[in-house]
């Protein structure tokens, strides 16, 4: 059984939830998530012979959401799963990201490769740093109703998303990012659209785990997760010293083929090109017919996978 407790690291105190002995995972999960995303995968990288170890991240549920907008820069996300590694009492690490997760994983593996030995991201795909700021450079393609846009602006999507929380939930768990059309937000409609209240949850997604988001949420509200879409520029300027950099450990990436996130013609030219970034990108697995919540939607598969892929780059030496 996990267990879990709140532990204080760079700065910042960060819940927890820990299960099984071995080389330590961390498992970083995306918006608007939880460290409950990994409910699937904690037990099973446990019974495989692993120490698991996944946060609520900064901004997010149990964990502290510090008031600054500044204080969720990929440096600050990053450093909170160094100072984590460090409070465990290990050294090193495998990190595996989903979502927002994914780029804190990407970017653990680029800052620090002494400590993070092996990586892997879901449905995100690695870095590539443009030539401009993105914010811009959406604004210069004549996009200005993509969602990073509309939750730039502090308040006004909190407000939106905090309304009727249950809703929201539904809404964005139960919908995903399947249409890319989800992605972009229609004039006077905000981000959840035409929500429905009786939309159906999909089968991978009860109503009781449905009511630990919200329950979550209600008590956190969404302030602290809207912040790191608000240091997206910001990342840019910190990131340039590693501009055109190759992540040169172990790497696996898994996504759902359905997932609008890699499948528009910014998300697919990055899966496509992957390799650029992952020189030892040991799988690339694309999950037919799945959505963007992958490791919950399937659950079985993405165990699989990171299973095989840790014991290949961070076998057990007992």
């Amino acid at each position: 059984m996990s267990s879990t407790r709140t532990i204080k690291a760079n700065g910042i105190n960060l819940f927890v939830q820990e299960e099984g002995d071995g080389p330590l995972i961390l498992l970083c999960h995306g918006w608007p998530e939880l460290s409950y995303s990994w409910r699937h995968q904690i037990p099973a990288l446990a019974a495989a012979g692993y120490r698991v170890a996944a946060p609520d991240m900064r901004g997010f549920g149990r964990s502290e959401a510090p008031a600054d907008i500044s204080a969720y820069t990929i440096f600050d996300i990053v450093g909170d799963m160094v100072a984590l590694v460090g409070a465990l009492g290990e050294r090193q690490a495998v990190i595996i990201g989903h979502d927002w997760g994914a780029p804190v994983a990407w970017h653990a593996a680029l800052f620090r490769p002494d400590m993070f030995t092996a990586v892997a991201g879901l449905s995100v795909p690695p870095p590539f740093r443009g030539r401009g700021r993105p914010l811009d450079t959406l604004s210069a393609g004549g996009i200005d109703n993509f969602y990073w846009q509309y939750f730039q602006a502090p308040g006004v999507a909190e407000a939106e998303l905090e309304r009727d929380v249950a809703l929201t939930m539904r809404t964005v768990l139960a919908r995903g990012f399947s249409d890319p059309q989800s992605l972009f937000v229609a004039p006077g409609k905000g981000f959840l659209g035409a929500a429905n209240s009786d939309l159906p949850l999909p089968s991978w997604l009860s109503e009781a785990d449905l009511a630990e988001f919200i329950a979550a949420y209600r008590a956190s509200g969404f302030r602290g997760g809207l912040n790191w879409y608000r240091n997206i520029d910001r990342n840019w300027g910190l990131t340039a010293p590693w501009q055109d950099a190759q992540i040169r450990q172990p790497a696996l990436f898994i996504a759902g083929s359905e997932d609008a996130v890699v499948t528009g013609l910014i998300g697919a030219k990055r899966v496509q090109e992957m390799e650029r970034v992952l020189p030892d990108l040991r799988r690339k697995l694309i999950i037919d017919g799945a959505g963007h919540w992958i490791q919950q939607e399937r659950a079985a598969e993405v165990n699989a996978a990171l299973i095989a892929f840790l014991r290949e780059a961070a076998p057990r030496t007992a």
